[in-house]
Order: structure tokens, then sequence, then C-alpha cells
């Protein structure tokens, strides 16, 4: 069986709140929805990255006057 959609759609505004590696965002009408993730290491790194540095519990000093 063979179906023909045909759509107009208008998008005036969208928002994303996040995309993960597993959302799929779809816009019209899609007959097969085909999954996929694909993980690239763009920096070339060979390792995990160095652990966070603790939080300076140091005040620090405030302006009062706005700039």
């Amino acid at each position: 069986m063979i179906v023909n959609v045909q759509q107009t759609i208008h998008i005036n505004m969208i928002k994303i709140g996040g995309i993960t590696n597993s959302s799929v965002l779809q816009i019209g009408t899609a007959g097969i929805i085909k999954p996929a993730s694909y993980l690239f290491n763009t920096g070339g790194f060979s390792g995990p990255g160095p652990q966070a540095a603790a939080p300076e519990l140091a005040l620090q000093e405030v302006s009062l006057i706005p700039l």
C-alpha cells in the first residue's frame, strides 16, 4: 500500500529544552524513524579528564556600586 502525504508546516517559534543522545525531534510525518547514535572524539583525547577542584570557601569582596 502506498500512501502519499503532503504537508505545509509553519513554525513561528520552537523552544527545545534539551537534546540528548537518545532524543528524537520530529516535525511532520515520517514513515520510519531509524535510531542512530554517534559518539565522536573530536578533541583527540586518550583518557579521562582531570578531577574538578573543590570550590574555594574564601570570601570575596563585593562592590555595592552599580557599574
